[in-house]
């Protein structure tokens, strides 16, 4: 699971970085994409770091900032494609993305915060 959730957390970063490239050079383009760039690319760095925790709290506590990180991508990735900044199809699979790992991190923390 772990070299599952490293990979697919560092192609949505990827992705992203893609996706924001693709954004229209204008102020709301820059804006979403700074935003979008540093909640995507810090869900993967976030994960790793968390694999290295020292302690169970730390663990948890950076679990739960990849939870985080991974639910705010969505949100920018949502107001990219309801502003028409790109097409919804363009959008639509890192979004997916987004949200499964949001689940994910979401049960993770629940169950890691149960057997605290």
């Amino acid at each position: 699971m772990d070299r599952d959730l490293k990979a697919r957390t560092k192609r949505l970063a990827l992705e992203i970085i893609q996706l924001v490239s693709e954004l229209p050079k204008n102020t709301a383009g820059f804006e979403l994409g700074k935003q979008l760039i540093r909640s995507g690319t810090s869900v993967g760095a976030n994960y790793r770091s968390s694999q290295r925790g020292r302690s169970r709290a730390e663990f948890i506590s950076k679990l739960s900032i990849v939870q985080e990180e991974a639910d705010e991508s969505g949100f920018w990735l949502e107001l990219i494609s309801e502003s028409h900044l790109l097409p919804n199809e363009r959008v639509k699979p890192a979004l997916k993305e987004a949200n499964e790992l949001t689940a994910i991190f979401t049960k993770m923390v629940i169950k890691a915060k149960g057997n605290s």
